[in-house]
């Protein structure tokens, strides 16, 4: 029981001292800014004075002791002091080093910079080859080619009959026999040229209907009418699209088959705004797939202005991309690394520009730790560096780190100096 009790009297006892200090701690805060003689608007965190509080104390992020703003426009602390309403500040070197606070001289950047982009693969239009037939017909026998896979040049794909066939092949073998006949009948005038005339005619009407020239001249030499039609493949390549299945039923002008040469490739990539200026025809670029090591060589197309899409806003750069290995493929994303031509200019790095919309300003260091803050107007921006068109001479040292920090107490202490005055 007496344990008990001990236990119950030290807790409270711990717990009294605990609320004392806070309180001491706290009145000891006031009491030294009502000595001062000076009235206390609220507290910040020095650190980030977008924290304010109406009361002392540490801030709830870093837990740094809270600092008073007076109402005179003063502040305690050592580190950001505003000396002039313009809004310039005087920084000490530790007050740079605690707030990483950077500066780098303007420079003025001439020559090629690497634009990135991202892109996307497609096959060439000028290498895509539609397999279509001209007539009604049924899927009969069907090759194991399929979407993906690589063919050859008059390799076999699939086999459909046509009734209607029958007909247009039995003129092809009328016009072949009436040309060797002309052949060996020399003595009418003119009789071979028409006679070839009728056969070229014949094979025309023959591939329109979906044969292949190779079924063709099997049936000049066995003059013998096929039961069916052999689909075959127009050119080398990759089939994109496989459209028929066993037994179905297909009619004239369906899409069978869509197979396209992938030795050359089309890249596709959206520039926006005033980037889309410096892009000129012809101009290289590296392409490269995410993960791995290999690069391409691409080009802008010459032949065709790039185009203006419309829902992107945006516009849309055609590279031409030799590709002999296959490594690329149709909708497949890649980074692309654009050696875009700049004119000479005065340039900084992004992050050294604070734009609120309305207008962009920089902090110029006048001299050793006083910032000025200057309203520039900024045009391109390539490589994480952008133009300054006005505002900045080339040389003049410019932050370049720690610029959103700077740009919080210039306004913290304009609005405070704004307040003081009312």
């Amino acid at each position: 029981m007496k344990t008990a009790t001990l236990s119950v009297l030290l807790a409270g006892t711990l717990a009294a001292g605990f609320l004392g200090g806070a309180w001491y701690n706290q009145r000891g805060a006031v009491s030294a800014a009502s000595l001062s003689g000076r009235s206390v608007l609220y507290w910040v965190d020095p650190m980030h004075p977008a924290y304010k509080s109406d009361k002392p104390g540490t801030a709830p992020d870093c837990g740094m002791q809270l600092e008073p703003v007076y109402r005179d426009g003063g502040q305690s602390t050592p580190r950001l002091r505003a000396s002039s309403p313009s809004g310039v500040l005087n920084i000490s070197s530790e007050g740079q080093r605690l707030s990483g606070v950077e500066v780098a001289p303007a420079e003025t950047t001439a020559g090629t910079s690497k634009l990135h982009l991202y892109g996307r693969v497609a096959p060439d239009e000028n290498s895509v080859h539609r397999v279509d037939v001209g007539i009604d017909g049924f899927v009969r026998e069907i090759s194991t080619v399929t979407t993906g896979s690589q063919v050859r040049r008059d390799q076999w794909l699939a086999t459909f009959s046509a009734p209607e066939t029958r007909s247009p092949i039995q003129g092809y073998l009328v016009a072949v026999e009436l040309l060797e006949r002309a052949r060996k009948d020399s003595e009418v005038p003119g009789a071979i040229e028409l006679a070839t005339a009728s056969v070229r005619q014949a094979e025309e009407r023959l591939m329109t209907l979906g044969m292949s020239s190779v079924q063709i001249e099997e049936i000049r030499q066995m003059r013998q009418i096929p039961p069916s039609i052999k689909v075959t493949a127009p050119a080398d390549g990759f089939v994109l699209a496989r459209n028929i299945s066993m037994g179905q039923k297909f009619a004239r002008g369906d899409e069978l088959y869509r197979i396209a040469d992938l030795r050359r490739v089309w890249v596709l990539a959206d520039v926006f705004g005033a980037e889309a200026e410096h892009v000129k025809p012809g101009a290289f670029a590296d392409v490269s797939v995410p993960g791995r090591a290999t690069s391409f060589r691409a080009r802008v197309s010459s032949d065709v202005r790039p185009q203006f899409d419309g829902y992107s806003q945006s516009v849309k750069l055609r590279l031409e991309v030799d590709n002999p290995r296959f490594v690329l493929r149709p909708e497949m994303f890649v980074d692309v690394d654009l050696l875009v031509t700049l004119p000479p200019s005065i340039a900084v790095p992004v992050d050294a520009v604070v734009d609120s919309g309305l207008k962009k300003t920089v902090f110029v260091e006048r001299s050793a730790g006083v910032f000025e803050p200057r309203q520039v107007e900024t045009g391109w921006r390539f490589g994480g560096r952008v133009q300054i068109v006005e505002g900045l001479a080339a040389g003049d040292r410019v932050v370049v780190a720690g610029t959103f920090l700077l740009d919080a107490e210039r306004r913290l202490r304009l609005a405070t100096s704004a307040a003081s005055l009312r």
